[in-house]
This record gives structure tokens, C-alpha cells and sequence, in this order.
């Protein structure tokens, strides 16, 4: 098989193109009355001046993903205009939940197995965990089955470290118990996850093994597991470029040992990961489909045989340990999108996941996401919800060819066992990884709890410690590196005026010293130099917070009498003159951790 060619060839796979016009004159407006109208609220907002055109609201509103991919604020019919690709989801109906079970201990698999599946879970993902032998899989893999009615419920097996061992006891389960495995159920190889994720080297021998078992078993036997690349903060182009590259590889490995390429396409299913960021994950797996969907068509497989079918993931680095209960909200929005972009099976990772093995609490809010979802929301009685909204349409059209673009770079290199081997996919993802956390850094992708309003105060709830976790890039993870080391001494805060002075700058400055572990001790109202004296206590770090006439009227003197006190370095929230003589300052857009670094070191010093 081979994946030579463009996107812009014919494609079978189109979309019906019509106009449906359900408004009456009176409600069809211009572009620039929206510009006229969205400005109005920039400009009370301070984000655009009196003089600015209207039209700069596009520029305002427009956000970027770290691929370079405009988000933009509304959806033109030109929008339409060029797109390169076309398809629609396969999915129609309710999507398979699937719960994530990991662990080396049957008993504990067993229960948590038959509570999910009695309370609304129609499908497991069975991760097996590291140090388990070829010997003890049948058992523990019977044990973890054990009640568990393998022809209605589909099992996906994980065994990175023994991939054909685990298929084989899989496969002789079901042999022994008689039954045919329900639609769905995966052997689940995948040997180039395996050497990413450090577990195993790449094995396509023992890929093609499972695959023959598969056939022999009537189930799937291949998983693509792309959350590889994104737990180790990869893009969402670099994800489905990634994807397509080992799905390639794959497909030739199962071709050369005999199989038919439509064989070798039914065997396999994709992992994707899924965000808070809903448009763009509806548009990955949207786009993933039309990428593979090629692939498919390259390699002459049928119309039918081309369909891919995912399983999508809600994204383990966009959940944060601190504040953990706010990641309910972050996997329920993954979860939305994960339907809505028309994955086949969802998995809700449990909101304490980074903290440990997950509790009971958890794992029943993780299962009842997608039944509210499904049964309250009615998100999957619509088939392809966001297909043909200008806006959606163009970024499945743009994330796919960035996708794509990106299976091009890998197999340049020789495909993706040389990318992986020379280090050149792993530097792209590096510098996808610097972008990122230079827009966390300042803030401009905010981490509720962790980034953004943080609690110092909190107590997070006890976990065992899960030894089967992946390793994880966490979108946060520098800030929770500083929480996880708080500072002994607080910054004093002397703020400066009334509250209604400076109350603004004084929450600012709490909430980004507190995102750094900082605590804060604030001298409460003061009317002048002497009042805020007299509340300081020796801190070597004082931060100044109040309004700028206030800065201009006496916190040059404020400096110089704090330092007179004992004050090594001060602070301003807000811009500082020179004529201030502060030594540091925080506003929008600071370098947060940088600035948190700093002051850190100030007050240990």
C-alpha cells in the first residue's frame, strides 16, 4: 500500500452542497453591522480605542491554536471557499461509553469492571499494568473478566509489555466461555505506543501476530493510540499527523504478511485525545476521519472499508492535580466535543486522575458525563451536529491539511520508526511544548485553580498511588511545580488608599502570587506613608497595590521608607515610572512564572 498523493485530488466522500434559508428579510444583517456591534462592546471593554476601525474586532476576537490555526469569532459563507477536503462522521446514534480500567490486581479490576458496566458503561478499555509476566495474564485476565458478559460488552485490551500474551488470553477466554465477541472488542497492539511511552521496543512481528489472532477471533486486533504523542504535549496536527504516519505503518506491515489491505483496515481503531478547547477537538475528529478516509482511498481500499473508527479520550496534560474538582468541568467540555466531532466509543478520565487510582466518586462522575450527555442533552440524536458551520468547516479543513502536511514531514524521513529514531518528530513536538508553555507562562491560556485563581488554602483529597499511570506533559505542570513547594514567607502587601482603590490591583497580585505558592499579608486601607508602615512587619518582599494618581502621589516615598524598614525588594501591581524606584512589577501579560521565580528566590534569600 502507499499514502503518496495530495488532498486536493477527487475525493469520493463529499458533501451534499445545498442552502436552506429559514430567515425573513427583516434578520439578515451585514458583516460590518456585527463588526459595529461586536466593537461597541471592545471598546467598553477597553480592548479597542474610539479611533480603531470596527473591522480590527476580527483581529481582537480571532484566537490562534498552537498549530498557527485562526479560531475565529464568526462563521462567513466564504469560509467555504478552497477547502481541500470533505466528509462526514460515520457515527450516527449513541456513542460507546467506555471506561478506563488499569492495574495489575484482578480482584480490583473485577469490581470496578461490574459497577461501571452496571451503572451505564457499555464498553471497557483494560490497561494491564507494567511488570506483569506472560504467565500471569490468563489468570489476571480472567480474574479482572470474571462476570463480565463478553458478548455484549466490548473489551479493549492495553498490554504494551505483552502484547501477544494478553491476546492470546483474551482470545482464550473467550474460547472457553463460548462466545462471540461483541462488535468492538480490540487485542489492541500497538507496538510504536509501546517505545514512545518507554514500555517496550516496537515490535511489527508481534503486531502482525495479534492482527492473525484478531481475524482468528472475529474482533479487532490493532489500536492507533495517538494520546501518546499528546500526553507528551504534542499539537493537534502533530496528533493526527502522527496518527496517519503509524496507521501506514501498520497497514504496510499487516499487507507484506499476507493480509488484504481492506482486512488490515478493519482491524484497526484510533485513540485521539480530546480538550476544553471544544472547537478544535470537533475538528480533529472530524478531520481525522477525511485524513484516513484518504489513506484509505490511496491504498484502493472501497468506500466502506475507509471508514475509521475512534475512540477519543478526554486529555490527561489539560488536568490539573491542584483544584482537581474544576477538571470535571474540563472533561465534560472534552466529552461534548468528543460527541459533537463524532467519536464512535468516549472515555471520561476521572477528575482526580493526577492525583492517583482514582476513587469511586470519581469514576462514577467520569461515567455519568457522557449519560447526561447522551440521555439529558440529546447531544447524540443529531448526526454531525457542527457539520456545515462556516467556521467549523474551515478549521476541519485546516486541521487537516496541517495534518497532513505533518504525515508528510514523517515520511520524509522514512516513516515514523526513523522520525522516532532520529528525534525529528519528537523536536517538533518540543518546540509546540515551548510555545505552549510561553502562552501559560503569561497567562494568555489560562489553568483555572492552578493559573488562575488559586487556593492556597486547599486540601487536596487523598489518593492511592497508581503505579499503571502514564507518563504525562501537563499543560500546567511548572505552576504545580511551584505549588508543590510553597514558600515559608509571605510577600507583604501594602496596599495603598481606600479598598475601592485598590482592591483591583490587590487581587491581582494575590491571586498571581498564590499561583506561585506565595502567600500575602495586605496593610488593609491606608491614607499615607506612616498607616502602611505601621502594618509592615519585616517581609524582605513588599508588593505595592493601589491606583496610579496614588503611585504618583507618594509611592516614590513608600519605596524609599520601606526600605529604610528592612524591605530587600519591592514590588509594584501595575506599570512603574522610574522616578518609583521599585524593582520588579506584575501586570496583564507578565511572564507570570518567570516573575514568581523571582520573587521566590527573593524571599528564600
Amino acid at each position: 500500500m502507499t499514502v503518496e498523493g495530495g488532498l486536493d485530488e477527487p475525493q469520493e466522500l463529499e458533501v451534499e452542497q445545498g442552502s436552506l434559508d429559514l430567515t425573513g428579510p427583516q434578520d439578515r444583517h451585514a458583516v460590518a453591522e456585527w463588526e459595529a456591534a461586536a466593537a461597541a462592546v471592545l471598546r467598553k471593554a477597553r480592548r479597542l480605542g474610539d479611533d480603531d476601525p470596527d473591522s480590527l474586532v476580527w483581529q481582537k476576537l480571532t484566537r490562534t491554536t498552537v498549530d498557527g490555526l485562526a479560531i475565529t469569532p464568526l462563521g462567513l459563507p466564504s469560509d467555504l471557499e478552497g477547502l481541500a477536503t470533505a466528509g462526514r462522521p460515520t457515527r450516527s446514534g449513541e456513542w460507546d461509553v467506555r471506561a478506563h480500567l488499569a492495574g495489575p490486581d484482578a480482584a480490583d479490576l473485577n469490581r470496578a469492571a461490574l459497577v461501571d458496566l452496571d451503572n451505564g458503561v457499555t464498553s471497557l478499555w483494560l490497561e494491564l499494568g507494567a511488570g506483569v509476566t506472560a504467565d500471569e495474564l490468563p489468570t489476571i485476565l480472567g480474574g479482572a473478566l470474571e462476570g463480565v458478559l463478553l458478548d455484549l460488552a466490548p473489551v479493549v485490551l492495553d498490554a504494551p509489555e505483552q502484547p501477544v500474551a494478553a491476546a492470546e488470553a483474551l482470545a482464550g477466554l473467550l474460547r472457553s466461555r463460548g462466545l462471540t465477541p461483541a462488535p468492538g472488542t480490540n487485542l489492541g497492539a500497538d507496538p510504536v505506543a509501546a517505545q514512545l511511552r518507554g514500555l517496550a521496543d516496537t515490535d511489527l512481528d508481534a503486531l502482525v501476530q495479534v492482527a492473525r489472532l484478531a481475524v482468528d477471533a472475529g474482533t479487532l486486533g490493532v489500536v492507533v493510540d495517538a494520546t501518546a504523542v499528546h500526553d507528551l504535549g504534542a499539537s493537534d496536527a502533530q496528533e493526527l499527523g502522527y496518527s496517519l504516519a503509524v496507521g501506514a505503518a501498520y497497514l504496510r506491515a499487516l499487507t507484506e504478511a499476507g493480509l488484504g489491505v481492506e482486512e488490515a483496515l478493519g482491524l484497526i481503531e484510533f485513540r485521539y485525545a480530546v480538550t476544553d478547547e471544544q472547537f478544535p477537538s470537533i475538528a480533529k475528529l472530524r478531520a481525522a476521519r477525511r485524513l484516513w478516509a484518504r489513506v484509505g482511498e490511496l491504498s484502493g481500499a472501497g468506500v466502506e472499508a475507509r471508514a475509521q473508527r475512534q475512540h477519543a479520550v478526554t486529555s490527561r496534560p489539560m488536568m490539573s492535580k491542584y483544584d482537581p474538582y474544576v477538571n470535571m468541568l474540563r472533561t465534560t467540555v472534552a466529552a461534548f466535543a468528543a460527541g459533537v466531532g463524532g467519536a464512535d466509543a468516549v472515555t471520561v478520565l476521572p477528575f482526580d486522575t493526577p492525583l492517583g487510582r482514582p476513587d469511586s466518586l470519581a469514576r462514577r462522575m467520569a461515567r455519568n458525563t457522557s449519560a447526561l450527555l447522551i440521555s439529558e442533552s440529546h447531544i447524540a440524536r443529531v448526526t454531525d451536529p457542527a457539520g456545515g458551520a462556516y467556521a467549523v468547516e474551515r478549521l476541519t479543513d485546516d486541521l487537516a491539511q496541517a495534518g497532513w502536511a505533518e504525515l508528510g514531514r514523517i515520511e520524509e524521513a522514512g516513516g515514523v520508526l526513523a522520525a522516532l529514531a532520529e528525534g525529528s518528530l519528537q523536536a517538533r513536538i518540543d518546540e509546540v511544548v515551548a510555545k505552549r508553555e510561553t502562552d501559560v507562562a503569561r497567562r494568555k491560556r489560562p489553568i483555572t485553580g492552578l493559573s488562575e485563581f488559586p487556593n492556597l488554602a486547599e486540601e487536596l483529597p487523598a489518593r492511592e498511588p497508581d503505579t499503571s499511570a502514564v507518563r504525562v506533559r501537563r499543560y500546567g505542570a511548572s505552576f504545580e511545580a511551584l505549588r508543590d513547594e510553597p514558600v515559608a514567607r509571605p510577600v507583604f502587601l501594602a496596599t495603598m488608599g481606600p479598598i475601592a482603590a485598590h482592591t483591583a490591583r490587590a487581587t491581582f497580585a494575590t491571586n498571581l502570587f498564590a499561583a506561585g505558592g506565595i502567600a500575602v499579608e495586605a496593610a488593609g486601607a491606608t491614607a499615607g506613608v506612616d498607616e502602611v508602615l505601621a502594618a509592615y512587619s519585616g517581609q524582605p518582599v513588599v508588593c505595592l497595590a493601589g491606583s496610579d494618581p496614588t503611585y504618583a502621589e507618594w509611592a516614590a516615598e513608600l519605596v524609599a521608607a520601606l526600605r529604610e524598614a528592612g524591605a530587600r525588594r519591592v514590588i509594584l501591581a501595575g506599570k512603574p515610572t522610574d522616578a518609583m524606584g521599585v524593582d520588579d512589577s506584575c501586570a496583564m501579560g507578565v511572564d507570570a512564572l518567570a516573575f514568581l521565580t523571582r520573587t521566590r528566590e527573593s524571599l528564600s534569600s
